[in-house]
């Protein structure tokens, strides 16, 4: 059984209290974190060993590409990693897993560009990666974070953060519609990687670093062009909401919430095609989509969330492999940490999924 962490920050602990006294579940356990379901626990315990055992020395996992830049290899997969490591509570300090974890972070900084910021491989990789870094930051010591380790690229969470930050404000001014696609430089946008980069940015600015509000405004109005008042989300370019897939309408409703814009039209429509979609099997990327679809039903509707998070526990507990990995057709790196971050909020320690 994992120890109980103990370097929880004040915001931590603030954010627990918002979402124990916002949510309005009838079971008081569940309500306030502390009646995690065994089975939850188990697959955290056997995916989290699996995560630790499969870690290259460098502190990243793999380097198979994968297509959308979901693949195995590169910060977004190591920032799952790290969240996947945090989101059950381990300490990145003394913990079991505490020097995985700094491995991990370390990893992220080397790999950063010292001049743009870009964490690399894709804006994908760059919106995770800035999440994962947003997760740790203030939770690790970063007195132990270098110890025995190349200093050559030495940098703090914080100043890693802020260059992750910089890159992806500038990336967006110099894009037509506000958002964000594969590159930093593209000129296009899709709402599946503009809502990595919006998650990441909001993480940042929620764990203290200067995000300007009109990078963070412009990234709202591009998913409210991109969101019909039925629910509809588009994927590519700068007008949208005719279909698209209920991936999408679970990243569009996510974005709205954290982003506390709620009050919009296009937000309660889309929050409401979410709940309908609770019983949806999806085909093509079911594991993006149980990840996004955890945190959409939580901001939106918590009974929704209660009775999909029952059935998603029964699904994943069937699909882990005997040495605790998920298959996927991204790897298995990827499907393990996902997995275990879809089922994130039985736990509560995420910052930024506070209600």
């Amino acid at each position: 059984m994992r120890q109980p962490r103990h370097t929880i920050p004040v915001l931590f602990l603030a954010i627990a209290a918002a979402v124990a006294s916002s949510a309005v579940a009838r079971d008081p356990q569940l309500r306030f974190g502390t009646g995690v379901p065994p089975d939850v626990e188990m697959i955290y315990e056997r995916g989290l060993s699996w995560l630790a055992e499969s870690q290259g020395e460098a502190g990243n996992w793999g380097t198979q590409a994968a297509s959308h830049g979901h693949g195995s290899g590169g910060a977004g997969i190591t920032g799952m990693c790290i969240m996947s490591f945090m989101a059950s509570g381990e300490d990145p300090n003394f913990g079991k897993y505490s020097e995985h974890i700094r491995r991990a972070v370390r990893n992220i900084i080397t790999a950063q560009s010292a001049s743009t910021g870009y964490l690399g491989n894709s804006m994908y990789h760059h919106g995770f990666g800035m999440l994962g870094l947003a997760e740790v930051y203030g939770a690790l010591d970063e007195d132990t974070l270098w110890t025995g380790a190349d200093t050559s690229k030495k940098r703090s969470i914080g100043e890693a953060l802020e260059l992750a930050v910089r890159c992806a404000v500038t990336s967006q001014k110099n894009n037509q519609w506000g958002g964000w696609r594969y590159s930093p430089e593209s000129r296009d946008a899709d709402t599946s990687v503009s809502g990595a980069i919006m998650v990441g940015l909001i993480a940042a600015r929620n764990a203290g670093m200067k995000v300007p509000d009109e990078c963070i405004d412009k990234g709202l109005d591009y998913f409210k062009k991109m969101t019909s008042t039925r629910g509809g989300v588009g994927y590519s370019g700068g007008v949208g909401g005719l279909g698209g897939s209920k991936n999408l309408q679970a990243i569009s409703s996510l974005v709205f919430a954290i982003g506390r814009r709620k009050e919009a039209a296009e937000y309660k429509a889309v929050a409401k095609q979410v709940v309908g979609n609770i019983q949806h099997q999806e085909g093509s990327y079911p594991f993006y989509f149980r990840y996004y679809m955890a945190q959409a039903l939580f901001q939106g509707d918590f009974d929704a969330w209660n009775k999909w998070n029952t059935k998603t526990i029964r699904q994943l507990k069937d699909m882990q492999a005997d040495d605790g990995s998920f298959s996927s057709s991204h790897g298995p790196v990827y499907g393990t940490a996902m997995s275990m971050l879809a089922l994130a909020l039985n736990y509560r320690f995420l910052p930024i999924y506070e209600r």
